[in-house]
């Protein structure tokens, strides 16, 4: 690696991206790291790595990184083991090598991402840092919104990731994967090629192999950047939506024995939209139960097209109409 790689425009843009959301990382106290790059060694996040370690002492955070050895694959430790030594070459501090145990748990894809998640946290339990920056692009919130539409999610799922959401940074969320590949070459740093990126028998390989290049040869190019556009757009609908949901549910929300109650004709007067919110909210709030569109829409009828049913039973939770109130109560185990 040349000890003063020139500056091209890829090498630029990944440290400006970075540099823009360092002070989003709070002051730490102590000599321990306030945020610590999730490194895998390939493109995304080797790149992210060396933004990280340039603009982080610069802006005077200390900034370390965590490596997470999924061992699915044959040699997966000594893959881990060189992504670290390149942190360390990088100048990042501390450096740690986790190695997880995947389950089957929704499939490959999901086990493998709650077995991820699990480590990085604990990462930042063991060092006190309070952030994690992960080397998510343009392509990947692209690959989101379009698995999102396929499976018919709401704006929630279709909004996609977002650049700050604690403990995550994502800095990179806004530059297109190829500009990180670029970086990674400019500055003589030798990535690895993960093979499971590369397998079609995982949805978002398929994405990005098959159904992007179709719809960009469809369609022209810059269906990525649009699909990432809608998701931008989509985020900000859904916080206006929020906030006005968290505005009304004090005027709304009543107490109700072993739970608490919303009046149905406000559910029934309010946009579809927002009555949704306030659904949910009341019953994450409560009973910390995180409802689907399907259980959601259960409970509305009982307020839109009440004709005398029942009880809608949920996760944990029993919900009825009693004179003129959705009640919501904790279900007996």
């Amino acid at each position: 690696m040349p000890d003063r790689p020139r500056l091209t425009p890829a090498v630029a843009d990944v440290r400006r991206a970075v540099r823009e959301i360092l002070p989003a990382i709070p002051a730490g106290e102590g000599e321990g790291p306030e945020a610590l790059v999730a490194l895998s060694g390939g493109p995304d996040s080797l790149a992210l790595a060396a933004a990280a370690a340039f603009e982080g002492p610069r802006a005077g955070r200390r900034i370390g990184a965590v490596v997470v050895d999924h061992a699915l694959q044959e040699g997966s430790a000594a893959v881990a083991r060189a992504a670290a030594d390149q942190a360390g070459a990088l100048g990042l501090a501390p450096v740690l090598v986790r190695q997880v145990e995947v389950g089957d748990r929704g499939g490959p894809e999901a086990a493998a991402r709650d077995a991820r998640r699990a480590a990085l946290e604990g990462a930042l339990a063991e060092t006190g840092a309070t952030r994690l920056l992960l080397g998510h692009t343009l392509d990947d919130q692209a690959e989101t919104v379009l698995l999102g539409l396929a499976r018919g999610s709401g704006p929630d799922a279709l909004a996609g990731m977002r650049a700050d959401s604690p403990p995550y940074l994502r800095p990179l969320l806004a530059l297109p994967r190829a500009t990180a590949v670029q970086a990674c070459a400019d500055q003589g740093l030798d990535p690895w090629t993960d093979p499971h990126n590369a397998d079609r028998r995982f949805a978002r390989v398929r994405v990005r192999l098959d159904a992007l290049p179709a719809l960009e040869s469809a369609l022209g190019p810059g269906v990525a950047a649009a699909l990432a556009r809608t998701a931008e757009q989509l985020r900000e609908d859904a916080a206006a939506l929020d906030a006005l949901a968290e505005e009304l549910a004090p005027e709304l929300v009543e107490l109700a024995e072993g739970g608490l109650a919303l009046p149905a004709d406000a559910l029934a007067a309010n946009p579809a939209g927002l009555a949704h919110r306030l659904v949910r909210l009341a019953v994450e709030g409560e009973f910390g139960t995180s409802l689907s569109r399907t259980q959601t829409l259960a409970v509305m009828r009982l307020a839109t097209d009440w004709h005398g049913q029942g009880p809608v039973h949920l996760p944990g939770v029993i919900v009825e109409r009693q004179r003129g109130r959705i009640v919501f109560r904790a279900a007996r185990p």
